[in-house]
C-alpha cells in the first residue's frame, strides 16, 4: 500500500520473503507457493468464472433489473438494502459465500444503479448475510466439521446457528452496511458492468424465470449439503452410488455450470447464439485480475500455514487456563489472523479444544453448540490480506487495499465478535 505496488506482485514477493524468513527449505519454497496458489484457484476460479457468466446473462437480458424492481416494489425504496440482505440470508442457507455473492452481484449493482449512493450500502447487507450464514449455520462445511469434532448435535446447531446468525447479520452486516455506505462513497464497478450490445427486440425474462435461474444452483447445492448432513447423521450410506451422483450434481462448480447452460437455453429464445457467446466472453475478461489476486492471497495464507505460525500461536493459547468458550474464540482468532482461511481456523481450533471440552465436566449440548459458534466467530474476524475473501470482495467492488481494510475487515470483525458475544450470553443463560 505504501509503495503502490500491485497486489498480485506484492503478495507474491511477500510470500517468498516470509517462506525464507520462516526457514522453509529452499527446495520447498516454490512448491509451497504453487500449492497455496493452486488450491485457492481450484476453489475460486471455476466459481467466479461461471458465476460471472450467470451474472452477465442476467444483467444483459434485463433479468437483474426485473428482480431488483420486484424486490423494491415488495419492500419499498428505503428498504432496498434490507431486501437484498433478506434475500441473501435465504440464498445463503445452502450456498457458499463466494458462489452466492458472485450470483447476487448483478442484482446488487442493478439496485445500486437505480437508487444511487455508495455501492457499500447495498453490497454489505448481502455480503454480510452470506458471510454469517457460511460461518455459523450447517450444512456449511466449517460448522459441520467442528460439530463432528466436538460431538455437538448438528440439528440443534442449525437452530442455534440461525437464531444467532440473524441478529449478527442485522447489527454487523445490515446496520454497519448503512453506516459504511454513508462514510465511504464507493462507485459502481466499471469492469464488471461494462456495456454490452443488446438485441433491440428482446423481451426481459419474467420474475419467475429469473427466480428459477437463481434458485436452481441453490437447489442443486442443497443436494450436496443436505445429503452430506444426512450421511453424517447416518441416514444414508456413504457408499450409495445414487447419493454420490446427486452429491456430484450439487457440487458448486457443477451446479453453476448446469445453471449457466439452463440460462443460455432460456435466453436463446430472445438472443442469437453469437450474442450469447459474446456476453459470456465479455464476462470473463474483467474477472481475470480478481482471480489472480485472490489466488495470490491464498498463496500467502498457504505459506503462513506451512511456516507453522498458526499452530505455534494456538499451542501457546491453549494452555492459558481460560474458560473453554473464550479459549475457543481466542485460539480461532489467532489462527484466522495468522493464516487467513476461516475454514482452516475453524476446523483446527475444534481439534485443538476437543480435549479441553472432553475434560470439562457438565457441558450440555447447548454448551457444545455455543462453543462451535464461538469458534466460528473467531474464524470470521479480522479478514485481511492473507484471506482470499478479502481480495474477492475488494476487487469485485473495485476498492483499494486501505479502503477494504477500513470496510470489509471491520464488518467481518463485527460479525465474528457479535456472534461470539451472543454465544457467550447463551452459554451463561442456558
Amino acid at each position: 500500500m505504501r509503495f503502490k505496488v500491485h497486489a498480485f506482485l506484492a503478495l507474491t514477493l511477500v510470500s517468498i520473503v516470509v517462506a525464507l524468513l520462516t526457514k522453509v527449505p529452499f527446495d520447498k519454497v516454490v512448491p509451497t507457493l504453487l500449492t497455496g496458489f493452486g488450491s485457492t484457484l481450484a476453489g475460486v476460479a471455476l466459481l467466479v468464472g461461471i458465476g460471472a457468466m450467470i451474472g452477465r446473462l442476467l444483467e444483459v437480458s434485463g433479468g437483474a433489473k426485473v428482480l431488483a424492481d420486484t424486490l423494491i416494489n415488495k419492500f419499498g425504496e428505503h428498504r432496498a438494502p434490507f431486501a437484498l440482505g433478506v434475500a441473501s440470508l435465504l440464498f445463503g442457507f445452502p450456498i457458499f459465500f463466494d458462489a452466492g455473492l458472485v450470483v447476487m452481484l448483478p442484482i446488487i449493482f442493478s439496485v445500486a444503479k437505480r437508487f444511487g449512493g455508495s455501492t457499500l450500502k447495498y453490497a454489505f447487507p448481502a455480503a454480510g448475510a452470506f458471510a454469517a450464514m457460511h460461518a455459523l449455520v450447517p450444512p456449511h462445511p466449517g460448522p459441520v466439521a467442528a460439530s463432528e469434532l466436538l460431538g455437538a448435535n448438528i440439528g440443534l446447531l442449525v437452530i442455534i446457528g440461525l437464531i444467532i446468525a440473524i441478529p449478527t447479520w442485522y447489527f454487523g452486516g445490515y446496520l454497519y452496511g448503512q453506516y459504511a455506505g454513508k462514510k465511504f462513497d464507493i462507485k459502481l464497478p466499471s469492469s464488471f458492468l461494462g456495456e454490452v450490445e443488446t438485441d433491440p427486440t428482446h423481451r426481459p425474462p419474467s420474475f419467475g424465470m429469473v427466480l428459477t435461474i437463481l434458485l436452481l444452483p441453490l437447489m442443486l447445492i442443497f443436494l450436496d449439503t443436505g445429503l452430506n448432513t444426512a450421511k453424517v447423521l447416518g441416514w444414508v450410506s456413504a457408499d450409495n452410488s445414487v447419493v454420490n451422483f446427486l452429491r456430484m450434481l450439487g457440487k458448486t462448480p457443477v451446479a453453476l455450470l448446469i445453471t449457466v447452460l439452463f440460462a443460455l437455453m432460456v435466453f436463446s429464445r430472445n438472443h442469437t447464439r453469437q450474442h450469447l457467446e459474446k456476453i459470456c466472453d465479455g464476462a470473463l475478461g474483467p474477472i481475470c485480475g480478481i482471480i489472480l489476486v485472490t489466488g495470490a492471497g491464498g498463496m500467502f495464507g498457504g505459506v503462513l500455514r506451512a511456516s507453522g505460525i498458526g499452530d505455534a500461536l494456538a499451542g501457546v493459547l491453549s494452555d492459558t487456563g481460560m474458560p473453554v468458550i473464550l479459549a475457543a474464540f481466542v485460539i480461532s482468532t489467532a489462527l484466522r489472523v495468522a493464516q487467513g482461511s476461516a475454514t482452516v481456523a475453524l476446523t483446527t481450533t475444534a481439534a485443538l479444544v476437543a480435549p479441553m471440552v472432553q475434560a470439562t465436566p457438565g457441558l450440555s449440548q447447548f454448551d457444545l453448540c455455543f462453543i462451535v459458534i464461538a469458534i466460528a466467530g473467531g474464524a470470521t474476524v479480522l479478514s485481511h490480506v492473507n484471506d482470499s475473501g478479502f481480495w474477492l470482495v475488494g476487487r469485485f467492488l473495485e476498492m483499494d487495499e486501505k479502503t477494504t481494510l477500513k470496510t470489509w475487515t471491520v464488518m467481518e470483525t463485527l460479525l465474528g465478535s457479535i456472534a461470539f458475544l451472543l454465544a457467550a450470553v447463551g452459554s451463561i443463560l442456558l
